[in-house]
């Protein structure tokens, strides 16, 4: 009797926490499920078209976020701390950088949203005649800004975890390296300064942020004398400034 009450409590606790995750869900899309209802109805006054899709595609949407929930709980938030801690307790400073350098150009060059606007970027490049119209030259400009991007993600993270180790207070950083945003807009091909642009928000992925996130908090939690919540965030806000201005020198560069 005991280990069938065992049992159906290591089946049902899970079940209600995903449940909880569901409704959580629910309430966090209502909003843009209300917004979309009233334009289509009172503004463009039009049914839905192929409503039974819509519906099935709300649902998966709605399942699809619970459990990305769930898998950020269980699996990416703890590995990121627990590498953290233990780069922190084996005392290597070139192998958490490495991995930080690692985690952000991995993560980044496979980014969709970063493939999807380094080619939409490639064919505007070559409708302007900066670049050659033919695939071998906007293949190549896209893998270029994809690379450069990736890098400078990677450049970011290991800037971070330096900033952490060090104790160096975020804002500082953060106003030097908007300061020298603007100053390069200034001096950049016009061209490439919306795509720089573009390309800082692209690089927070739903991948990038919990590990990157959790790899920082961990770090700050196992040094003395930092406070995660002050020292542990601010990752994420070097992940979307360098790659700004790396986008922009690149295209100082292939734009000249």
């Amino acid at each position: 009797m005991t280990e069938k009450s065992e049992l159906l409590t290591h089946i049902v606790n899970p079940l209600k926490g995903f449940a909880i995750h569901v409704a959580g869900a629910c309430r966090d899309l209502a909003p843009i499920i209300l917004v979309i209802l009233v334009f289509q109805l009172a503004v463009l006054r039009q049914p839905f078209p192929e409503v039974a899709n819509v519906i099935v595609g709300l649902i998966l949407v709605i399942l699809g976020l619970a459990l990305f929930i769930v898998g950020l709980e269980i699996g990416l938030f703890p590995i990121g701390e627990a590498m953290a801690e233990a780069f922190a307790y084996k005392g290597s400073l070139f192998w958490l950088l490495l991995f930080g350098f690692g985690l952000g150009f991995s993560t980044t060059i496979a980014e969709p949203a970063l493939i999807a606007v380094t080619k939409e970027a490639a064919v505007v490049a070559a409708n302007g005649k900066f670049i050659g119209s033919d695939p071998a030259s906007m293949k190549t400009y896209a893998m270029g800004l994809r690379l450069v991007v990736a890098f400078s993600v990677g450049v970011a993270i290991l800037v971070g975890l330096i900033r952490i180790l060090k104790g160096w207070p975020v804002h500082y950083l953060i106003i030097g390296g908007y300061i020298v945003v603007m100053i390069m807009t200034a001096f950049a091909p016009k061209e490439i300064v919306g795509i720089a642009y573009d390309s800082g928000g692209v690089t927070t992925s739903t991948v990038t942020v919990p590990l990157v996130a959790a790899l920082g908090v961990g770090l700050a939690s196992t040094i003395r004398g930092r406070n995660p919540l002050v020292d542990g965030f601010g990752l994420i806000a070097f992940a979307s400034l360098l790659p700004m201005v790396f986008v922009m020198a690149y295209g100082m560069v292939v734009f000249r």
